[in-house]
């Protein structure tokens, strides 16, 4: 074991980039495997400094006014496009929500998003400005471990505080106005049939690789209260909670019956399809905590389940949705699919917003996390599933 940061080390970090907006709060992590001697140097000078001869186990922590970690807002960087050249008149423009460059004239093939600022006679505003531009920002820096890094000293480099903040910031609205998610039929699926016939079948499989099961066990660790009453919405074989967590009830709502008969944490199971009837057959103010994990996006009536949770919800009580990128093509909803991977979180941080029942609300994202040797997928995916998750408390 290498004892301290230099330019012979591989420190992996672990790196939290927290964040206000008007609705909520926001925390981002990322794995970070920093090859000191070209990388640590991109880092903000004061960081690099600090990070320099650091052990494992040190944490580090640095505030950042807006502008002063990302470019400063530029007006300049806000463009009036007219409507018919938006991907010549292929795409409808909708406002607040981000779309690649290379759909506007002049950008042909560009990945980058810009976000669709305001819409009139006039065109299409498109903001090329980074989400995050207006933020204060604070970095927390975890050095996990240090290791002497192999003789040569070439290869990839990586600016990796790009790469962090690289997607956050799209989570949310652009000021006090809701983004248009909702045009252009957006519950519709491939397969509208009812559900119960593509669940009939039993499916024992894991939805999400070892390491993203372990952030969200991890995080409901954290949320959900020892001895509490909790509804696992959309349930199956596996609820994803730490055996630690001693629970007073854990009651499994899903589609198949024996995916829940096999999940060893239920206390108790129904066989309920939400998109069917999406009155849950609970009482008033049933349950302490609701989860939902890797399901809401195949919701066709989520402002009605949103509803019915604040109903069974005792006041005080939490909600949290957490997902990935994978999921089933037949059965998840449009928008979802059509949505850029960082408009996902704020789609569902809508859903609480329109709901208007809950405070405190806040999103999470973990990324860039190493996928374990012993998945399927490794090592053609050589990185673990991405969790983004967003929670929220009823009204007190």
């Amino acid at each position: 074991m290498h004892d301290i940061i230099d330019s012979k080390s591989l420190a992996i970090l672990h790196v939290s980039l927290r964040w206000e907006s008007d609705f909520a709060s926001h925390v981002e992590t990322f794995y970070v495997p920093l090859n000191v001697w070209r990388e640590l140097e991109l880092f903000p000078n004061s960081l690099a400094q600090a990070l320099a001869g650091q052990r494992a186990g040190s944490v580090l922590k640095a505030s950042f006014s807006p502008g002063s970690l990302l470019p400063a807002h530029d007006e300049a960087r806000v463009r009036l496009f007219p409507q018919e050249s938006f991907a010549q008149g292929r795409w409808v423009p909708r406002l607040g929500r981000f779309y690649p460059r290379g759909l506007l004239p002049g950008y042909a093939q560009n990945p980058q998003p810009f976000r669709c600022k305001a819409i009139s006679d006039g065109g299409v505003s498109a903001d090329f400005n980074h989400p995050l531009v207006k933020q204060p920002l604070e970095l927390e820096i975890t050095v996990a471990e240090v290791q002497k890094k192999r003789a040569d000293t070439g290869g990839v480099c990586h600016d990796w505080l790009q790469v962090i903040c690289d997607g956050p910031g799209m989570q949310v609205r652009q000021s006090q106005t809701s983004t248009d998610f909702f045009a252009d039929d957006p519950y519709a699926r491939a397969d509208a049939q009812d559900d119960a016939h593509f669940y009939g079948k039993p499916r024992m499989v894991s939805h999400i690789d070892d390491q993203a099961d372990a952030t969200i066990s991890s995080l409901y660790g954290r949320l959900l209260k020892p001895g509490s009453r909790v509804l696992d919405l959309m349930s199956s074989w596996n609820s994803h909670l730490p055996e630690s967590l001693e629970l007073a009830e854990l009651t499994g709502l899903g589609l198949n019956h024996k995916e829940l008969t096999n999940n060893p944490r239920l206390s108790d199971s129904v066989v309920h399809d939400l998109n069917r009837n999406p009155v849950l057959p609970f009482s008033n103010q049933e349950f302490e905590a609701v989860i939902c994990t890797v399901s809401v996006e195949y919701l066709t009536h989520p402002e009605e389940i949103f509803r019915e949770v604040v109903r069974i919800l005792k006041p005080g009580g939490i909600f949290i949705h957490t997902f990935s990128n994978r999921w089933f093509p037949p059965k998840v909803v449009r928008i979802w699919t059509e949505l850029l991977e960082w408009e996902r979180p704020g789609l569902v941080l809508e859903f609480f917003l329109l709901n208007g029942a809950f405070d405190h609300l806040h999103t999470f994202s973990a990324r860039g996390w190493p996928r374990p040797v012993s998945d399927r997928h490794f090592p053609q995916v050589p990185l673990s599933d991405p969790v983004y998750a967003v929670w929220g408390q009823t009204r007190v």
